[in-house]
């Protein structure tokens, strides 16, 4: 059947994928072979395929069809996460349209609201990341609130508070007033803002003098309780026992002194808020002050705050500002870049608050994340990424862990109270009242009530490499697929997720596995994890839905094909930094896309390349007659080079280097194969090829198909099924990963001489307007080395078909001719047209300088110990051969220069 004259990628891409999940490829049960486990960081269920998406699983998808062709298990495991905050707030949103609030329905009702919206929307990222061609073992899909893995959330939050580890306390938090709930320190993100600072005057009580406060929030005066001065600040001794009032509302409030105070900056002295502001907290304590909590939970003013109730907090800012002008007690305000907290989820400006809250003590915990890693039992890749991780974990840096959320959409706490305030903490009601009645209360069910809190989204999530195999059920599984090999994920939650699943599996795994294949295999949750960088555009910003620099994904695949966009994000995309993807985006009517992703082009044209070289395969006629010499060569050659390509791949993925691992195959592919190796086996127009040449040629392709299918499992699948007659089952995406075969690098030296040779005549035909296919004459000056090459069988051949020559022959002395040099060795090529004197000059000055500079590299290297003692002799040997080579072209240039001057 005759090839198409283009490349389908949608064809190809439906047919095969369709294909691979039919014949079970991405399946997988445990066996005799050893797996290979990635379980994918489960998006939200509220997501879509974004390019952070695209990269992270382009990534995992690399790793375990690489792994499926070296004969392992290959597991990956994919899922979503029920993502509390963001659901909650979107079936909130879905409500209101429907003119249902919250507040109006049970909590019942509320979750059959979130679990339909789910059931409908919840798995359409798992569905686009098909479309990416994501081989996932689809089957074992979880969601992070199914029952069972609920039902292990439940279990470890007993498990820890029986431990003394979780506790319920009254506690500054973190609170978001747009989602209602407490968040955790690393839910919160900082960053620089424009504020406004306001100077404001307290008056001392019983005086006609003030102190000057400065303030970004005017609007929590209502809530001071004192003013804080430093105790060594001379400034305010005499405030000692004195009392200011409060601006407004003249509410008299005790000066206190403490060390916390900065007399550098602003006045030296400081407004005390202790029910809104963490330090202030702490100062409060110290000095036993009242807290006065001034908002409702929404963010608006609470009747505590004595005036503005009902009002926005920012509302009241602006209110505040021109009441205290009017009052005199504003002395100025000024601009002023400060570090605003907001909410990781909504943006919204956090509040802290004084609130009773779930906590989990996170000392030991941290200490235990920590040592895994500097101890060598989870690798990061980029290895700079401990330094980040380090720093966070270090003990001063630690903070308890603020665990309960004020939501309905989550796992609920298993705490519940009794009708005299008993808290009993159990896995079920049963359990709870079975405790109780247990020490002698005659309590019913219904005299028990849960706490209404569930916990936080990342306290499920860091049991997701035990509680997708059901290790907490039944640990069978988890004893064959855990530990998983690697993590993919990004640096920024390396806190929120990394370190706290590292923290899970040493806290669990050893009981789940056992005390023997604990110490066999480890109990670290992965063995790698491989951190990718922030996706951003050109312009280095962060690719967003706000800003319109973040390109429709499926569109993108549609345009280029995924192939093609997995080339585009994974040719740019170096571990651990941001991926600076010159992407594409979508107009604000998401119609169209605008101008081109250069990336994702080169990667459809890499598939065209590819397509183009099975056509001229598939287009020559075979015959029985003998192999050219050249093709002899050729063959050679493309095996050594493959083995030398394979070696460096293989020693890339090592290393997590996936962009250079591509990118080494690329160049190889495009370059070493298509450009030389098939040009150089190349019939002659209207002439047949010889069957050793073409079978070889067969062999060479497939095996080029099977370490590209990886990176682009669509065209690779679908050039190695046209490539021969296939058995049923025998595809690319289940071949096996080659071994890297010998070879000799004096002979791919010698062959890069040869294509150096072939260049150089090129260029002269370029420079002189000669015609491409117009037969020249090219002679070689006698040496050793040149008698060495011309005696490689198939290197003279070689030169004379690529180069187009009618004679190539070795002269004694030299000739008055255009001249280069490849290596130590000077060639003469002839053809009717007269040198240009001055610029041959040139040229063999410019050669010359590079030359000498060259030398003085190599010189240094070779004068390097740790070089010359620690790397390979055969590399070491290659470097001397350099020198030595360029010693002597050197010298030659010198003549030539000195014979023209």
């Amino acid at each position: 059947m005759e090839l198409s004259k283009h490349y389908d990628a949608a064809s190809a891409e439906k047919r095969w994928y369709a294909h691979w999940e039919e014949k079970g490829y991405f399946r997988s049960t445990p066996d005799e072979r050893p797996a290979y486990t990635i379980v994918i960081p489960p998006p939200n269920v509220t997501g879509v395929l974004h390019m952070g998406h695209m990269l992270n699983n382009t990534i995992q998808d690399v790793l375990i069809r690489k792994a499926r062709l070296q004969g392992f298990n290959a597991c990956w495991v994919p899922g979503t996460d029920h993502a509390s905050i963001a659901t909650e707030a979107k079936v909130v949103k879905m409500l209101r349209e429907q003119g249902i609030k919250k507040s109006d329905i049970s909590r019942e009702e509320f979750l059959e609201h979130a679990f339909a919206w789910k059931d409908k929307y919840g798995g359409i990222i798992l569905d686009q990341l098909k479309l990416l061609g994501a081989s996932c073992d689809w089957e074992r899909s979880r969601f992070t609130m199914e029952p069972k893995l609920s039902k292990y959330v439940q279990k470890v939050f007993v498990d820890l508070y029986k431990k003394g580890l979780i506790y319920r306390g009254l506690r500054m938090v973190n609170w978001d007033p747009e989602a209602q709930t407490a968040l955790s320190n690393e839910e919160v993100i900082h960053t620089n803002e424009q504020s406004k600072l306001y100077h404001l005057r307290y008056q001392i009580e019983g005086s006609e003098e003030y102190v000057i406060i400065a303030t970004t929030r005017p609007e929590t005066i209502l809530g001071d309780t004192a003013i804080a001065v430093h105790p060594n600040d001379e400034r305010y001794e005499k405030l000692k026992g004195k009392k200011v009032l409060v601006p407004i509302i003249g509410r008299a409030i005790p000066v206190v002194f403490d060390r916390y105070v900065d007399q550098e900056f602003g006045t030296g002295a400081l407004k005390v808020t202790p029910a809104h502001d963490m330090n202030d907290y702490e100062i409060g304590q110290r000095h036993e002050l009242e807290s006065i909590d001034i908002f409702y939970d929404n963010g608006r003013m609470h009747p505590n705050a004595g005036l503005y109730v009902g009002m926005d907090r920012f509302e009241v800012r602006k209110q505040i500002a021109k009441d205290l002008k009017a009052q005199g007690a504003l002395v100025k305000v000024e601009n002023y870049s400060n570090k605003v907290g907001r909410s990781e989820r909504t943006q919204a400006v956090i509040e802290p608050r004084l609130k009773e809250q779930w906590f989990l003590k996170m000392e030991g915990l941290a200490a235990t994340a920590l040592a895994a890693v500097e101890n060598g039992e989870v690798n990061f890749f980029p290895e700079h990424m401990l330094n980040m991780y380090r720093n966070w974990l270090k003990e001063e840096n630690v903070r308890d862990w603020c665990i309960s959320r004020q939501l309905w959409w989550g796992q609920q706490i298993p705490a519940y109270y009794g009708p005299n305030g008993e808290i009993v903490v159990a896995e079920s009601l049963e359990d709870a009242l079975a405790q109780l009645q247990a020490d002698g209360k005659e309590y019913s069910a219904e005299d028990l009530t849960q706490d209404e809190d569930v916990v936080d989204t990342w306290f499920s999530s860091w049991l997701w490499p035990m509680a997708v195999f059901d290790g907490f059920d039944n640990p069978e599984e988890l004893r064959y697929y855990y530990p998983t090999q690697v993590l993919v994920t990004g640096w920024d939650i390396m806190f929120f997720w990394v370190a706290r699943m590292i923290m899970a599996g040493y806290e669990w795994a050893p009981e789940l596995l056992g005390e023997k294949l604990a110490q066999e295999k480890g109990v670290q949750p992965f063995e790698s994890v491989y951190f990718t960088g922030m996706v951003r555009d050109k312009l280095r910003r962060k690719m967003s839905k706000s800003l319109g620099n973040s390109p429709d994904s499926i569109e993108l695949i549609k345009k280029y094909g995924a192939d093609g966009v997995r080339f585009g994000i994974l040719s740019c995309a170096a571990a651990g930094n941001d991926v600076i993807f010159d992407a594409p985006f979508a107009d604000k009517e998401k119609t169209a896309i605008k101008n081109e992703s250069k990336l994702c082009e080169q990667g459809r044209n890499f598939c065209n390349k590819l397509w183009n070289a099975l056509r001229l395969l598939e287009g020559w006629e075979q015959s029985e007659k003998a192999t050219p010499k050249e093709s002899e060569l050729a063959m050679r050659w493309i095996e050594q080079k493959m083995a030398q390509t394979l070696e460096q791949v293989n020693a890339s993925f090592a290393e997590y280097r996936l962009s250079e691992a591509l990118m080494t195959l690329y160049n190889f592919i495009w370059g070493d194969f298509c450009s030389w190796y098939l040009e150089l086996i190349k019939p002659a127009y209207g002439d047949s090829i010889d069957k050793k040449t073409y079978a070889f040629s067969i062999d060479i392709f497939e095996q080029l198909m099977i370490l590209l299918q990886p990176f682009m499992p669509f065209i690779s699948e679908e050039i190695w099924s046209k490539l021969r007659e296939r058995a049923a089952g025998e595809d690319c995406v289940v071949a096996k990963w080659p071994e890297v075969g010998q070879y000799d690098q004096q002979f791919l030296q010698e062959v890069e001489n040869m294509q150096e040779v072939v260049k150089n005549i090129r260029e002269q035909r370029a420079k002189n307007q000669l015609p491409i296919k117009e037969e020249l004459e090219l002679l070689l000056r006698k040496s050793a080395t040149a008698d060495q090459l011309l005696a490689l069988e198939g290197w003279p051949e070689a030169v004379t078909k690529l180069g187009f020559l009618k004679r190539f022959e070795l002269v004694q002395e030299e000739v008055e001719a255009s001249s280069f040099l490849v290596g130590p060795d000077q060639y003469y090529l002839l053809f009717d047209k007269k040198i240009d004197l001055a610029a041959e000059k040139e040229r063999l000055e410019k050669e010359l300088s590079y030359s000498q500079g060259f030398i003085k590299g190599i010189m240094k290297k070779l004068g390097n110990e740790r070089f010359v003692n620690n790397a390979p002799a055969q590399v070491v040997e290659l470097e001397r051969k350099k020198l030595a080579d360029h010693e002597a072209k050197v010298q030659l240039l010198e003549e030539q220069l000195k014979k023209l001057n």
